[in-house]
């Protein structure tokens, strides 16, 4: 093989690399426990997104998943969480509580808990996490009731969204 060739293959995938879009989603997973009546909610976001989220509304630097994590992190995390995720089961608002969080390589998983739900019919949500930063965000909602399973992609234009259970 010739120099001019190996050069050519050392500096195609670094031209290609250039030209890579990052990818703005976040994954919800909403699970219905008949046994305890409550929805158990798993949030997933990448954590340099929500740190930028963070930084911009609270203007400051938090380190999240790293041992110069600011002691108030996770209290703007839940403050966040708990302002832009909301759910109504059957035309409801239902209370969500903040059960805390968890760091998983570049991801943060924040579950939260609405307690004291009965069996629904439908299930509307609205997840506006991480808009602020991105027009191509997509936030993916999982939902799963008994042996149903159904699911929404949400975005800045559509933030909420309907599910049937009937």
């Amino acid at each position: 093989m010739n120099f001019s060739k190996i050069i050519l293959l050392l500096i195609i995938p670094i031209l290609t690399a250039a030209n890579v879009h990052k990818f703005y989603v976040s994954t919800t997973k909403v699970e219905y426990v008949q046994e305890k009546q409550s929805l158990q909610i798993i949030t997933k976001l990448f954590i340099d997104d929500i740190e930028d989220v963070l930084q911009e509304r609270y203007n400051t630097s938090l380190g999240l998943a790293t041992q110069k994590e600011a002691k108030e992190a996770e209290a703007f995390l839940k403050k966040y969480a708990l302002q832009k995720f909301k759910i109504w089961v059957d035309g409801k608002e239902a209370s969500i509580t903040y059960v805390g969080r968890e760091y998983e390589v570049d991801v943060v998983k924040i579950y939260l808990e609405s307690e004291d739900i009965s069996e629904f019919k439908n299930i509307e949500i609205e997840n506006k996490m991480l808009f602020e930063i991105s027009p191509e965000q997509q936030n993916i909602i999982h939902v799963k009731n008994k042996d149903s399973k159904k699911s929404l992609i949400l975005d800045k234009e559509n933030p909420k969204g309907l599910l049937n259970f009937h």
